[in-house]
């Protein structure tokens, strides 16, 4: 990935990752829906396997290098890429849900954090406060801005609470590939780093620790937890660069961030 590939063509590129983001949207909806306690990993999984279908659209995740579902389900110390299992939700965990669809060959990608009953005030700090460096960076991912701001916004964002701040897993760009140039870290200097273009897509996606930055990977070679086991956040929304200013394509309905 050498960060010039330019998504979106045309209006017509811009309706189909629309699409994927509006079943991203719908897939984390129903999911929210369901997790609750006595829950399992494997009964959201189906849920949004079920929900991508009715959309006309396919699991970006289900196949990818092997991977074994069609979401990423994390809790708790789980950062990313947790393989959706047998656990089943218990009253005081932290969930994060990771969906991407694909629509006619483009794709849509978004997580979230949520609590699942009820947790102490500084972890729906974490929550809140990650969702918050998400906007934060969005606000600076517009033509014109350059890759730095956006992690610097991100980054910023976490400092005051002493977060820690996942540095090997990162952003992405994203259009007929899940995964493309250029990479999107959640840290970096105003200024620095690729100017930004009208065309561009955006997967934006901050992960903070309540603990330290550090990570470990588990044998099976997917799920990614914090080294010291403290619990962790994870938000994400695709951000399209048009020529009207940036779309939010991963809700409900595209949000023109940035007129």
């Amino acid at each position: 990935m050498d960060g010039r590939v330019i998504t979106m063509k045309g209006p017509a590129d811009f309706e189909k990752m629309a699409v994927a983001g509006a079943c991203v949207a719908a897939v984390h909806a129903a999911v929210r829906a369901a997790a609750v306690p006595g829950v399992s990993m494997k009964e959201l999984d189906a849920i949004a396997n079920q929900v991508i279908r009715e959309h006309d659209c396919r699991p970006s995740f289900l196949g990818y290098h092997g991977y074994p579902a069609s979401i990423c389900a994390s809790p708790n110390s789980v950062i990313v890429h947790g393989i959706p299992d047998g656990y089943k939700l218990r009253n005081g965990d932290v969930l994060s849900i990771d969906a991407g669809a694909i629509y006619e060959g483009w794709h849509g990608d978004a997580a979230y954090t949520m609590a699942v009953g009820d947790v102490p005030d500084e972890v729906a700090r974490l929550i809140d406060v990650t969702e918050q460096a998400l906007w934060n960076g969005i606000a600076q991912a517009k033509a014109g801005k350059r890759l730095g701001d956006v992690g610097h916004a991100i980054e910023s964002t976490a400092a005051p609470y002493g977060y820690g701040v996942v540095r090997e897993y990162i952003g992405h760009g994203i259009g007929r590939n899940m995964h493309e140039a250029p990479n999107v870290p959640n840290y970096g200097k105003k200024g620095k780093g690729l100017k930004l273009k009208t065309g561009m897509a955006l997967a934006i996606e901050p992960m903070f620790n309540l603990g330290g930055a550090e990570t470990a990977l588990l044998d099976d070679g997917w799920t990614v937890v914090t080294a010291d086991g403290s619990l962790s956040a994870h938000f994400e929304h695709t951000v399209l660069l048009t020529e009207k200013g940036s779309v939010v394509s991963t809700l409900p309905e595209p949000k023109l961030v940035d007129a």
